[in-house]
């Protein structure tokens, strides 16, 4: 899938020059940056949206004390 983005200049000339200096397409990089960084992107952004809905009381939320009790594990 080809995406397009447009990067703010000195990022643009950062990336050419790490490309330039080490051999490897601009593409390259990008998909690495993307790949290491979408599980905390991901991370941040839904947790956010689950807060929001807990805060809106449309999520089911369980205090420490009860879990524990739950499980057991207060004995």
């Amino acid at each position: 899938m080809a995406t397009s983005i447009r990067l703010a200049p000195e990022l643009s000339h950062r990336l050419d020059r790490l490309a330039a200096k080490t051999g490897r397409t601009k593409a390259f990089y990008l998909r690495e940056m993307i790949e290491d960084g979408i599980g905390e992107m991901e991370e941040y952004y839904l947790a956010a949206d689950t807060l929001k809905r807990v805060r809106k009381g449309q999520e089911k939320v369980h205090s420490a004390a009860s879990v524990r009790k739950d499980l057991g594990l207060d004995d």
